[in-house]
């Protein structure tokens, strides 16, 4: 167990324009999903290494690896919690089982209700990005994003979306749903890229 911080250490911790939130505020756009076991599965597709798209049913991803990773929550809305635990599969096991076309850069994680967010390929493939079924050893609720949420902790939460169905590789970026709707394409919290307008040139394409 890591020693624990004093007030001072918890606001040096957090990014700029950030304060420290004790619970966990359910944040979402849209109704939360039904989950049906029988209907779901996790799929890769787009620029895979061998051309071919692979998925798994719910037993199937369920029994993939599990890990944990520390990492923290940064909402756009200016909330924070720091230190959480997650548990699920990470994202570079799933990079390892179906791996990407050489020439691809970013990708496409889609969720329910046809919900998207992109992330360069560093982002996803850290060793934090986490396909998270648990929180601090427990499930996650539906509110939550069960039965499988993204979690990114170095960027901003949009980042990683809840209910998430499916990785799309992509050898050119897109905006996802919400960096069409005004947000900045790649959402680094220690440095407040909040909305495009703060975009440099070569952040993003083209609104």
């Amino acid at each position: 167990m890591g020693q624990s911080q004093s007030p001072g250490e918890e606001q040096q911790a957090l990014p700029p324009g950030q304060r420290l939130q004790r619970g966990w505020p359910v944040t979402h756009y849209g109704p939360v999903p039904k989950f049906k076991a029988d209907r779901w599965d996790f799929r890769v597709f787009g620029a895979t290494a061998d051309g071919v798209k692979h998925s798994w049913n719910h037993e199937e991803f369920t029994a993939l690896p599990y890990e944990t990773v520390v990492g923290d929550l940064h909402c756009v809305t200016k909330f924070s919690m720091l230190g959480a635990e997650w548990g699920g599969v990470l994202a570079r096991t799933v990079l390892e089982l179906a791996p990407p076309a050489d020439d691809v850069t970013h990708v496409m994680v889609w969720a329910e209700y046809g919900f998207s967010s992109n992330l360069r390929l560093p982002d996803f493939a850290a060793a934090t990005t986490l396909f998270a079924t648990h929180r601090a050893g427990e499930l996650l609720t539906a509110e939550h994003g069960f039965p499988l949420r993204l979690v990114v902790p170095q960027l901003y939460a949009w980042k990683g979306p809840k209910w998430v169905r499916g990785v799309e590789y992509m050898t050119t970026d897109r905006r996802g749903f919400w960096e069409e709707r005004g947000y900045h394409n790649i959402g680094d919290p220690w440095k407040e890229q909040r909305y495009s307008y703060q975009e440099e040139p070569g952040e993003g394409p083209e609104m």
